[in-house]
C-alpha cells in the first residue's frame, strides 16, 4: 500500500534576503521558494521601529498578515539574547526583550521564541575554577522565568545548543530540560553549531543528541562544515564534511514535517540546495 511521506519543510532566515522594508522583504522572500523564515524582527525588518516596549497584538498581526500574503509561515521568532549577560542591568533588559517576543509571538503566526545559551566562558575573568558552575546558574535561572513565560503564552521557549555555549553538548541540553521540567522548552538542534571542531565525531554527538532529547527537537538548523588550512568554517548545505543525509534521515523518522532553516546561503543558492537535499534523500 502507498503510504505517504510527510516531508521535512525549509525555510531560512528572513535577514538572507538583508535588512529591507517589510513589503520589499516578503516580496523578495516569496522568491526563494521556502516554507517558512525565522525572523529575527531587527535584523530584517528596516521600516519599522520593533525595539522593545513597541510590540502590539496590531503590529505583529499586521508583521505577519504581510508574510502569509506571501506564502510564508513565520515558523519561529528568532530572539538571540545573552541570557547570561555578567552585567546584571543588561542582562535584565535582554530577558525583558525576550519575554515581551513570548507574549506577541502567537500574533506573528510563530509557535516559538528562539535563542542560545551564552558564552562558555563567560566568567571565566572572574572565577577562573567556578566559571562553568557561575554561568550555568545564571542560565538556569533565566531558563526557568523564560519558560514560566512561555507557558502563559501557550508558546515554546526554543534552546540551541553550541559547541562553545553554555549549552556545549548534548549531555548539558538533557540537564537543562531535566532541571527545568517545563513542557514550555524545546529544542532547536544546530548538528555543525553543537559538532564545532570535532568533526571526527558528528555521527556519534548527533546520534547522542537524538537518544537524549530527540522527542524535544522543535527546529533544526542546517548549514554544512568546510575544511580551508586547517581551520574549520560553516558554509551552504550539501557539500562539506557534514554527513548530511544521515542526518536528515533521522530527522526525519524523529520529527516528520518539521521545519529546517537553510543557514550561510544566499537567497540565490536556496532552490539548489532544497533540490540537492531533496536528492540525497531518495
Amino acid at each position: 500500500m502507498w503510504k505517504e511521506r510527510f516531508a521535512i519543510r525549509y525555510g531560512t532566515l528572513a535577514h538572507t534576503a538583508g535588512r529591507l522594508p517589510l513589503k520589499t522583504l516578503t516580496a523578495e522572500l516569496a522568491t526563494y521558494g521556502i516554507d517558512f523564515v525565522q525572523l529575527a524582527l531587527s535584523k530584517a525588518i528596516a521600516d519599522i521601529d520593533l525595539s522593545t516596549g513597541k510590540l502590539s497584538p496590531g503590529l505583529a498581526n499586521y508583521i505577519g498578515e504581510h508574510f502569509e500574503r506571501a506564502g510564508i509561515r513565520i515558523g519561529v521568532l528568532g530572539c538571540y539574547i545573552d541570557p547570561i549577560h555578567p552585567d546584571p542591568v543588561i542582562r535584565r533588559a535582554e530577558i525583558d526583550r525576550f519575554k515581551e517576543h513570548l507574549r506577541y509571538a502567537r500574533h506573528f503566526g510563530a509557535p516559538m521564541v528562539a535563542t542560545e545559551s551564552g558564552g562558555l566562558t563567560t566568567f571565566k575573568p572572574f572565577d577562573a575554577e567556578r566559571y562553568e558552575t557561575i554561568g550555568w546558574d545564571i542560565f538556569k535561572a533565566t531558563v526557568q522565568e523564560l519558560a514560566e513565560e512561555a507557558e502563559k503564552w501557550g508558546v515554546f521557549l526554543a534552546l540551541e545548543g553550541v559547541s562553545t555555549h553554555t549549552l556545549s553538548t548534548p549531555e548539558k541540553m538533557r540537564r537543562i530540560l531535566d532541571e527545568v521540567p517545563s513542557s514550555a522548552i524545546g529544542v532547536v538542534l544546530d548538528p555543525c553549531n553543537l559538532i564545532g571542531t570535532d568533526v571526527d565525531l558528528q555521527d556519534q554527538i548527533i546520534d547522542q543528541s537524538f537518544e537524549l532529547f530527540g522527542d524535544r527537537i522543535i527546529l533544526a538548523h542546517l548549514k554544512d562544515i568546510y575544511a580551508e588550512g586547517g581551520q574549520i568554517r560553516h558554509g551552504k548545505s550539501g557539500n562539506g564534511l557534514f554527513h548530511t543525509a544521515r542526518f536528515l534521515e533521522k530527522l526525519e523518522a524523529c520529527k516528520p514535517m518539521i521545519d529546517v532553516s537553510l543557514e550561510e546561503i544566499t537567497g540565490g543558492e536556496i532552490k539548489e540546495t532544497v533540490e540537492l537535499l531533496n536528492s540525497l534523500r531518495k
